[in-house]
C-alpha cells in the first residue's frame, strides 16, 4: 500500500522561505511522477509544481521563479522548495503520486496516491 507523508510546513512571514517533504512508501515502481498540489479555505485545489519520470518539471505560474520541486529517488522523498513567500500561498499542500509517466501534470485527476498535507501559513 502507497503511503505518501509530508512534512515541513508553518507559519511564516511574507518573503520567507519553507521547504516541504514527502516520504513515500509501499511503491512498486522505482520513479513515480509526483506533484504538490494546495488548497486554500474555500477555493478548489490546485496544481503547485509536478516532477516526471525523467525529471522534468513544470510550476503553475503563480509560482514560477521561487518555488522548485526536486526528487530524491533513493530516499523515495520528494521536495517542493518555497522561496518568496505571499499570503496568497497560504494553503493546505499535499503530496499526490502516480506510476511512471514521462510528463509532468497539475490536474489531480491524474495522480491516484494522496498524502494527508501539511498546512503553509504566510503572514503580511
Amino acid at each position: 500500500q502507497v503511503q505518501l507523508v509530508e512534512s515541513g510546513g508553518g507559519s511564516v512571514q511574507a518573503g520567507g522561505s519553507l521547504r516541504l517533504s514527502c516520504v513515500a512508501s509501499g511503491y512498486t515502481y522505482s520513479n513515480p511522477c509526483m506533484g504538490w498540489f494546495r488548497q486554500a479555505p474555500g477555493k478548489e485545489r490546485e496544481g503547485v509544481a509536478s516532477i516526471d519520470s525523467t525529471g522534468k518539471q513544470t510550476y503553475a505560474d503563480s509560482v514560477k521563479g521561487r518555488f522548485t520541486i526536486s526528487k530524491d529517488n533513493a530516499k523515495n522523498t520528494l521536495y517542493l522548495q518555497m522561496n518568496s513567500l505571499k499570503p496568497e500561498d497560504t494553503a493546505m499542500y499535499y503530496c499526490a503520486a502516480d506510476g511512471v509517466r514521462l510528463w509532468p501534470s497539475l490536474k489531480s485527476a491524474d495522480f491516484g496516491y494522496w498524502g494527508q498535507g501539511t498546512q503553509v501559513t504566510v503572514s503580511s
